[in-house]
């Protein structure tokens, strides 16, 4: 059986000297603390997607992620509580014969099985999950529920679009806010926002200019029949890459976190943080921007 999510999630005002400067108050919408097997944007993302799968009788969730994906921990968790099998392609072929890391171990013991292919393989077989195409990994691992890398779906896109009405008296001076991987969470947002309130995306990966948008508009074309304008993502706080973590943003975290007593996720939701205090300090809200920062996740363990 899985755990209820905790909804609303807190909103915490977070009185930081940078945004102070700046005339720009913050706000930390925790999603982090949404649910304790599957976090954040991940249950957000997740739970319409296992709602379709039950009602249609799927059985097995085929989905994809990287050595320390918290999208495969976070599927393996909510498929072993509903009783569903689970299967995930990892890519890096090179890890099968390796010691399992703690996040894959982790969705092993959740009842996933992995399986490792080359960067090619992974690439080819994302591309078809992507597209649509799921008979021919369904012929290669069985009937099953397809889910795409990091979950981003136009069901995924509805279930982050709650989160806009989790925050009252949106309006014009506000821009809700969060990281960008594959894009599921700010179609979502920018979709359930009232007129006049804007969202704002921070890439977390290199090289994603086009691309990103573009996968945005199309979850919101398949997820609410329609595009928005009220979005857009910076591309310039990606901190060298994907799951690269900076000296001069782990420094950031871990003051943030020393002066506001909350863990920092490093990957994603640092990056986000240290954009809107880079952003803010440069002027680029006007005074008086009200912003909230969606924290997306938990810090890995150490």
């Amino acid at each position: 059986m899985l755990e209820p999510a905790l909804l609303p999630t807190p909103l915490v005002d977070c009185t930081d000297e940078a945004f102070v400067r700046a005339g720009v108050e913050l706000r930390l919408k925790r999603d982090d603390l949404l649910h304790p097997s599957v976090p954040g944007n991940k249950w957000r993302k997740l739970a319409p997607n296992l709602a379709a799968a039950v009602e249609q009788g799927h059985t097995r969730l085929l989905t994809f992620g990287g050595a320390y994906s918290t999208h495969l921990r976070a599927v393996a968790a909510a498929a072993g509580a509903l009783g569903l099998e689970s299967v995930g392609l990892v890519r890096g072929e090179e890890l099968a014969d390796r010691p399992r890391n703690w996040s894959l171990r982790a969705a092993e013991e959740s009842g996933m099985r992995l399986e490792f292919l080359t960067r090619a393989a992974y690439r080819e077989a994302t591309g078809r999950a992507g597209a649509g195409d799921g008979a021919e990994l369904r012929r290669r691992w069985g009937p099953c529920l397809v889910l795409p890398e990091g979950g981003s779906n136009a069901l995924a896109a509805i279930g982050a679009a709650a989160i806009p009405a989790e925050l009252p008296d949106l309006d014009g001076r506000d821009v809700v806010c969060c990281p960008v991987g594959t894009g599921g969470t700010l179609a979502g947002i920018a979709a359930g926002l009232p007129p006049g309130a804007r969202a704002l995306g921070v890439a977390v990966l290199r090289g994603g200019e086009g691309y990103l948008e573009a996968e945005v508009a199309r979850l919101h074309r398949a997820g609410f029949g329609r595009e928005f304008a009220n979005w857009r993502i910076d591309h310039a706080h990606h901190g060298g890459g994907y799951g690269k973590v900076t000296a001069e943003l782990s420094s950031f975290a871990r003051e943030f976190e020393l002066r506001h007593g909350i863990p920092v996720e490093r990957r994603y939701v640092a990056k986000l943080l240290a954009a809107l205090a880079d952003l803010a300090g440069a002027g680029a809200f006007p005074r008086g921007t009200r912003l909230t920062a969606v924290v997306t996740g938990l810090p890995d363990p150490e």
